[in-house]
């Protein structure tokens, strides 16, 4: 016997397999879709300035801040680019002789010299270098090559500035469109969550984008004053890499303390010491003031997903996991506050609760609404 709602349930489960082996088939394909929409929400300030400026003109306030931003790059490059070119080339060229000695553990007897170890410490660590040469090794040219993976299957970024020009040009398109489909009585809730996510993603973007910058800057500065090998690689490569949630500046603490132990840096303590205050600011000073408690997740939610997403995605699921959880938290509560009736003061529920229900911002009230999508007037 037929049963309607078992083929409903049916046909429903089918249709969520298909998109799934979709999205997972041209993954890269929607993050470049996605990397754009966030590349929009970055340069979405500067349009909005620029176009009362230019009579209006929002294609002209584009353009203006596109060359803006090509030119600001050219100059980094102009002025960064020959020193950090030239100490990755020293680097490179230097890796196979520092890799044989760390297979052959020669590399005890070099840093123990500078660090007054005793004879018998050295020859314990040559010893044990020895002996694990081969995973040693291993783990080296496997590093070097998800590296090298990672940044040849990344292609598709040189979309994203492309793509972010529709977005800038047709967002308020978009969100017009998005709120049309619901239906009438829903388009509260809709234009609700738009806006809060809206303030959500463009304040994410900007405040990591500022933390990466200034990790930038401040952490090339201070290797630089310290003497520390490869410091205008090394400080841009680590700052750079706070732009990945929690993920990130391990990595790159742990990148210039290797770094520095192979290229015999006198003072690693010191280095340690540096990194673990330059930490507790970011983490305890800077990031509360720039990001402040927009986003309203848990450390320990926090976490969770950004380990969840390195499983899933990789570095790309570092990155999006803190806002995917966070449009998930405000997804939640505004369907929450959405199904709950709203009492009235004589204590009796609201008649028509899908009309009367407000919806809760998922973000600081003083954010409600004063960001929107692309292009939104």
């Amino acid at each position: 016997m037929w049963d309607r709602r078992a083929a409903r349930v049916l046909v429903t489960v089918l249709l969520i397999a298909a998109l799934l082996a979709f999205c997972w088939a041209a993954w890269r394909t929607l993050m470049a879709f996605v990397f754009a929409i966030f590349f929009a929400y970055l340069l979405e300030a500067p349009v909005e300035r620029l176009t009362p400026l230019l009579k209006g003109s929002r294609k002209a306030a584009v353009a203006a801040v596109y060359v803006m931003m090509l030119a600001g790059i050219a100059l980094l490059l102009l002025l960064a680019a020959p020193r950090v070119v030239h100490e990755a080339q020293r680097f490179s060229q230097q890796l196979p002789q520092i890799e044989q000695k760390l297979a052959s553990g020669q590399i005890a007897y070099s840093v123990g010299n500078q660090r007054g170890w005793s004879a018998e410490t050295e020859r314990k660590v040559q010893e044990f270098l020895a002996s694990h040469s081969e995973k040693i090794v291993s783990v080296m040219q496997d590093l070097v090559a998800r590296a090298t993976r990672t940044i040849t299957s990344m292609w598709w970024l040189l979309l994203v500035p492309i793509l972010a020009v529709f977005f800038l040009l047709g967002g308020k398109k978009f969100r017009a469109t998005l709120v049309g489909a619901a239906e009438i009585r829903d388009r509260r809730l809709v234009t609700q969550l738009v806006n809060d996510m809206d303030a959500m993603l463009g304040h994410f973007i900007r405040t990591q984008l500022a933390l990466a910058g200034l990790a930038m800057l401040v952490l090339t500065l201070a290797f630089w004053a310290m003497r520390v090998p490869y410091a205008f690689a090394l400080g841009p490569a680590a700052g750079a890499l706070e732009f990945i949630p929690v993920i990130g500046p391990i990595i790159g603490g742990a990148l210039a303390l290797g770094i520095a132990f192979v290229g015999q840096y006198h003072h690693l303590i010191i280095l340690l010491v540096v990194l673990l205050v330059w930490r507790g600011i970011q983490d305890y000073v800077n990031s509360p003031k720039i990001m402040g408690s927009k986003l309203e997740l848990h450390p320990l939610a926090v976490l969770f997903g950004v380990l969840a997403g390195g499983e899933v995605g990789g570095v790309i699921g570092v990155f999006l996991s803190i806002p995917v959880m966070a449009a998930a938290r405000i997804v939640w509560r505004a369907w929450r506050t959405y199904r709950t009736p709203t009492v009235s003061l004589a204590g009796t529920p609201a008649a028509d609760s899908h009309t009367a229900a407000t919806v809760t911002p998922a973000i600081n009230s003083t954010t409600r609404g004063a960001v929107a999508l692309p292009n939104q007037p």
